[in-house]
């Protein structure tokens, strides 16, 4: 018979999650609001204003650090929403879905294949088209505030098992594109900067093991460990998970939430709120014009980015769900229909965050590029958006109609 303590934390689990997907829904919105006034600003009377912004220096050359606005966006307040994705990334190894393999094998599977195939895809263009492939990565990554939100919005009357599905792949997702930015974007190695970050990791864990608490403690040693990581050729992003990935996330016999709870409800509206909206405010200011799309289409790149975004994310998660489902003992969710994981498939074509931080690193000396790419970004992810909403809008109405009727009808 399960005892009380597991009872508990099962409601606790299911307390945290739910909360998780309100926040990611509310920064969603956040962010929608903040590229929709990057692109005005970037195309509009006082674009040269924004620019400058953008690209302004605020150097500290005493620490190794001399970044602009924009660097200091992607850079620095991005590793607090990766910070917020290694809690979260832990929680679903030890706790959560991907603790039982037999019930994360399927969106696993549908990640791994949903990143696949979109970098296949750019490849393919790519050298066909005699372009860089060096950007294969940028079509990789779904976003998961932005597609959380779209899905809070159509999906009402989706099953619950869809968000589940798609939190998981969007995890799973979280963990190959930092792998794919600590391995393939990483600069030459300052091997005594790696180290002393990786002293203050260690630091880090032995103060949390010993239930060292105060923000004054861990906030310094992080901002340390953050400066160390960018000083070491590492992308500075990689501290945030790593730090992220230190924290318990079980709660001990007498606590009422584990640290790592505790930690997330206090960071979690910042990144979401603050952090990830204003990196999307510097990075979304694309300047688009007639010439620039024309420009765009004889591109090999930013053709195969909005290709990879759609096309691939569609033809990956939704073909990797379904070979495994057809060849192993895995099996999908009674509740859900095959449309569904289509929906959900285009769904995930929505790259954005990480979409535009890799194109940032792919083309960093090619300015001129890296606009037109991320323009593609942008485009990939709302055609992804539009197509994934109609054909969740049609399931939730066909599963409302499908549903029996309660007392009140």
């Amino acid at each position: 018979m399960p005892s009380f303590k597991s009872s508990a934390e099962d409601t606790r689990n299911r307390r945290s999650i739910a909360e998780y997907l309100r926040l990611e829904v509310s920064g969603g919105v956040m962010l929608i609001i903040a590229a929709t006034v990057a692109l005005v600003l970037a195309n509009s009377p006082v674009s040269d204003g924004y620019f400058s912004l953008r690209d302004h220096h605020l150097d500290l050359p005493f620490l190794g650090l001399e970044l602009s606005v924009g660097h200091w966006a992607s850079d620095g307040l991005l590793a607090v929403f990766f910070f917020v994705a290694g809690i979260e990334l832990k929680r679903e190894l030890v706790v959560g879905e991907l603790r039982r393999p037999a019930a994360a094998l399927l969106p696993v599977v549908a990640a791994v294949g949903g990143m696949a195939v979109p970098a296949l895809i750019y490849v393919a263009f790519a050298a066909s088209g005699g372009g860089d492939v060096g950007g294969w990565a940028v079509p990789m990554a779904t976003d998961i505030a932005f597609a959380l939100g779209v899905l809070a919005v159509v999906g009402r009357n989706l099953p619950s098992a869809l968000r589940t599905f798609l939190l998981t792949l969007a995890i799973v997702d979280d963990l190959i594109a930092i792998m794919v930015i600590a391995i393939f974007f990483t600069s030459t190695l300052n091997l005594w900067a790696l180290a002393g970050a990786l002293a203050g990791l260690v630091v880090f864990y032995l103060l949390h093991r010993r239930d060292v608490h105060g923000w004054y403690v861990y906030v310094p040693l992080s901002v340390a460990i953050w400066v160390l990581m960018y000083n070491s050729g590492v992308h500075a992003t990689i501290a945030g998970v790593a730090m992220g990935m230190l924290l318990r996330v079980t709660a001990d016999e007498f606590e009422k939430e584990s640290p790592a709870e505790r930690v997330e409800h206090l960071v979690h509206p910042i990144s979401a709120g603050v952090c990830v909206p204003l990196f999307a405010l510097f990075a979304a200011g694309v300047p688009i014009s007639g010439g620039m799309l024309a420009d765009m289409v004889t591109e090999p790149e930013p053709l195969g980015v909005v290709a990879g975004l759609f096309l691939g994310k569609t033809i990956g998660v939704f073909g990797a769900t379904y070979l495994t489902a057809r060849f192993t003992r895995a099996r999908l969710n009674p509740a859900l229909g095959w449309a569904d994981v289509a929906g959900g498939a285009m769904l995930a074509g929505i790259g954005f965050t990480v979409s535009l931080l890799i194109a940032e690193l792919a083309f960093a000396d090619q300015p001129g590029l890296e606009e037109h790419v991320k323009a593609a970004v942008l485009i990939g992810s709302l055609v992804s958006a539009i197509v994934a909403s109609t054909v969740l809008t049609l399931r939730g109405r066909r599963h409302l109609a499908a549903a029996p009727p309660t007392d009140a009808d």
